[in-house]
């Protein structure tokens, strides 16, 4: 999939917090950003602002993976993953595959400890299970045993393959100098800025809609 960073990270936590806390879910810019830059759960622990989060957003949106969710009388944007529409998934594989996105290479016991506000595993042959199918997806790949460690790590592969070989944290950050841009990144570029306007546009009809509501007067 070649997901960046910030990619991921979003993406991660939409699938975290739709199944640890519904009742915030869809989340808000807001919430999001909060979720994006927890120092727990975490790895590695990064500072996004709404303008890296809201074009990861855009970028995710473009391919399919999120959208806008407000409603016709919210007041505040909030958005959702479509990875289950995407790339269906069942709960064990959404709560693995979420915690990798979260927290980098994971062995099958972190998994199995880490996952449980999202799906609770009875034992370890039900993690290996859902890792060998996400490996069967190449969704997942197992990382060679680190010297003097008992238990493999599994890594997900919806990031950069660039960035999925470096098996030690890395932030959005720490890439090389990006190349000039070709005619076909260019085009990519004015895409993407016709799906934020797009986007925008929404978003403002959706507030003037709701600022025309009997409620909204009413309550000002």
């Amino acid at each position: 999939m070649n997901l960046s960073a910030s990619e991921i990270r979003v993406l991660g936590c939409l699938l975290e917090k739709q199944r640890t806390t519904p009742d915030a879910y869809p989340l808000s810019l807001n919430a999001l950003r909060l979720a994006c830059n927890q120092s727990t759960n975490r790895d590695p622990v990064v500072e996004y602002d709404e303008a890296l989060i809201r074009d990861a957003l855009h970028r995710l949106e473009r391919r399919g993976y999120t959208r806008l969710a407000s409603g016709a009388g919210s007041r505040t944007a909030k958005y959702r993953h479509l990875l289950a529409e995407a790339l269906p998934l069942s709960s064990a594989e959404q709560a693995v595959i979420s915690v990798l996105m979260l927290r980098g290479a994971q062995t099958p016991g972190e998994l199995k400890q880490r996952t449980e506000r999202m799906h609770l595993f009875a034992d370890l042959a039900g993690v290996h299970e859902t890792l060998d199918g996400l490996i069967a997806r190449e969704l997942v790949a197992r990382l060679e045993r680190r010297p003097g460690h008992k238990e493999e790590r599994y890594v997900q592969l919806l990031e950069d393959q660039e960035q999925t070989q470096d098996t030690e944290p890395h932030s959005e950050y720490q890439r090389a100098a990006p190349t000039p841009p070709t005619a076909s990144a260019q085009h990519d570029e004015l895409e993407d800025l016709r799906t934020r306007v797009e986007h925008l546009e929404r978003e403002v009809a959706e507030m003037q809609a709701a600022m025309r509501n009997p409620l909204y007067e009413h309550q000002q």
